[in-house]
C-alpha cells in the first residue's frame, strides 16, 4: 500500500503518469491517515480534486466515502485559511523589520509554499525569519518590539505576531559537530546579503517577503533536514519541500561547486540518502540529483520518515521519545542516535555533547536575559 501512496504523491505534484491502477488499489481512509501523519492533507486533497476531473470513471469504481471526502475538504479549507493568515503576518513582519532598518529573509515556510502547484495546499507552521545583524542588536530590538518568553536558544528567539508563532533567527541552522558548525556559520555569513535582497510577492497580493535563493536553499534546507533527523525526526512534508528545491534547472550550472560545498560542510552522505528518498518516493530523475543516491542510508532515512511522521511526532519506537519529559527524552535521544553512528559518526557522536552544552548555555543566557530585562525596567 505504501508504494500506492508514493505513486499518488507523484500525481499530486504534477506527474502525468497513468494512475488508473493506483485508484483501483487505493484505501482512501488509509491515505487520509498517512497524509494526516505526514502533514500532507492539503496537497493530497488537490490530487483528489484533479482525479475527479481526469479519472471520473475510475473513481466511480473505487469511490471516496462522502463523510471522509467532506472531512478532507474541511481540512483543506482550513489549511488554505491558515496559509492566508501566515502570508499576511509574514509580509507584515518583513515590512516591519525592513522599516526598522534590519535586513532579513523568511526561511522555509511561506517561501517553500510558493514552489508548490498550489501555494495554499502546503500545511503551514511558524514563521522563521533570519535577521542579518549581530546577536546583541537582535536581542535589543526583540526586547523592545516583541513579547518574549524566558527561554533563549543558540540560533533563535521565540515570540509571536498576531497569534502566529515567530522565530527570530541569529543564524539559519546549526550542526552538532563543532568543526562543521563553524564552517557552516562562515558559509551563512558569506551568503547573507543576497538572501535579504531576493524579494518576491506572495499570492493574491498578500505583500512581499525576501526568501533565500535556490543556491542557498539547497544547502540550508538540507542542513535543516539533517539537524531534525538527529533531533526529533523529519516527515514527508519536509521531503516534498526539498524536492521542490532540487527539482530546479538552476542547480545544474553550479553542481560541481555545490558538491564541493556539501563535502566541505559534512553533508555529502546525508545528501545521498535524501536523493534516494526523493527518487524512490517522488520520482526525482537522476539528472536533477545533487549527489549520487546512497541506498543504504536512504533506506534508513525513509524508514524513519514513515515511522515518525511530521517532525517525529508519531514515533512509537525509541520509547515514544518525542512524547516524553525532558530528562527521559534526553537519554532516549542518545539511545536513538547511537543507532546512526555507523552511518553518520561525526554528527551522531557529537549530538549528545552539543545538546548538553546547549542546555547549560541556555541556562546561562536565560539569566543574562532576565538581568537585561530588569535593567531596562529600572532605567
Amino acid at each position: 500500500m505504501i508504494y500506492t501512496f508514493f505513486a499518488f504523491q507523484r500525481y499530486c505534484l504534477g506527474s502525468k503518469s497513468d494512475v488508473s491502477k493506483v485508484i483501483a488499489g487505493m484505501d482512501w481512509q488509509e491515505l487520509y491517515s498517512f497524509a494526516s501523519k505526514q502533514a500532507l492533507l492539503g496537497l493530497c486533497f488537490d490530487g483528489i480534486e484533479r482525479l475527479g476531473k481526469e479519472y471520473p470513471e475510475e473513481l466511480k469504481q473505487n469511490p471516496i466515502g462522502r463523510e471522509l471526502l467532506m472531512t478532507w475538504m474541511g481540512k483543506a479549507q482550513q489549511i488554505r485559511r491558515q496559509n492566508m493568515k501566515v502570508n499576511a503576518v509574514a509580509s507584515k513582519l518583513f515590512s516591519m523589520l525592513r522599516e526598522d532598518g534590519l535586513r532579513c529573509c523568511i526561511l522555509k515556510g511561506q517561501g517553500n509554499a510558493l514552489m508548490y502547484p498550489n501555494p495554499y495546499s502546503r500545511t503551514p507552521g511558524d514563521i522563521d525569519v533570519w535577521i542579518n545583524a549581530s546577536r546583541e542588536r537582535i536581542m535589543e530590538y526583540a526586547q523592545k518590539r516583541f513579547e518574549l518568553g524566558d527561554d533563549i536558544r543558540l540560533q533563535h528567539l521565540e515570540t509571536s505576531l498576531d497569534s502566529v508563532p515567530v522565530e527570530l533567527h541569529f543564524f539559519p541552522c546549526s550542526m552538532n559537530n563543532p568543526i562543521y558548525h563553524v564552517r557552516l556559520q562562515k558559509w551563512f555569513r558569506r551568503n547573507a546579503d543576497l538572501q535579504s535582497s531576493n524579494v518576491v510577492g506572495l499570492p493574491d497580493g498578500a505583500g512581499d517577503i525576501a526568501i533565500p535563493t535556490t543556491a542557498f536553499n539547497v544547502i540550508y534546507q538540507l542542513c535543516h533536514l539533517y539537524h531534525h533527523f538527529f533531533d526529533e525526526g523529519i516527515g514527508m512534508r519536509q521531503i516534498i519541500d526539498y524536492y521542490h528545491v532540487v527539482n530546479n534547472d538552476e542547480l545544474l550550472v553550479i553542481r560541481d561547486t555545490l558538491q564541493r560545498e556539501l563535502k566541505y560542510l559534512g553533508l555529502w552522505k546525508f545528501a545521498g540518502a535524501v536523493m534516494y528518498v526523493l527518487h524512490e518516493v517522488l520520482g526525482l530523475p537522476e539528472d536533477k540529483m545533487i549527489a549520487p543516491m546512497d541506498e543504504k542510508r536512504g533506506k534508513l532515512l525513509l524508514a524513519e520518515i514513515l515511522e515518525g511522521g511530521n517532525f517525529g511526532r508519531h514515533f512509537t519506537k525509541y520509547g515514544h521519545f518525542t512524547q516524553q519529559g525532558m530528562a527521559k527524552k534526553y537519554f532516549l535521544k542518545i539511545w536513538r542516535n547511537m543507532h546512526f553512528v555507523r552511518y553518520y559518526p561525526a554528527e551522531a557522536l557529537s549530538e549528545p555533547i552539543f545538546r548538553t552544552w546547549h542546555f547549560f548555555w541556555r541556562v546561562k543566557n536565560k539569566k543574562y536575559k532576565l538581568d537585561y530585562q530588569r535593567k531596562n525596567q529600572l532605567s
